[in-house]
């Protein structure tokens, strides 16, 4: 089984979904953007709080 360090669950943040590191983005939000089109440098310029690990693990 594949740990997720940076993927979060608490029901007080965005209902319990899947977030990176305890902020309001979702990991869906982040796979969404990816599906869209955006790579990585794009997203990152979006939401400055982003690390390139943040990203790989939504995408895992």
């Amino acid at each position: 089984m594949q740990a997720f360090q940076r993927i979060t669950f608490d029901p007080r943040i965005m209902g319990g979904q899947a977030c990176i590191r305890g902020m309001r983005i979702t990991a869906a939000r982040v796979i969404r953007l990816v599906a869209q089109g955006m790579n990585r440098n794009e997203i990152i310029a979006e939401f400055p709080d982003l690390e390139p690990e943040d990203i790989q693990q939504a995408l895992s």
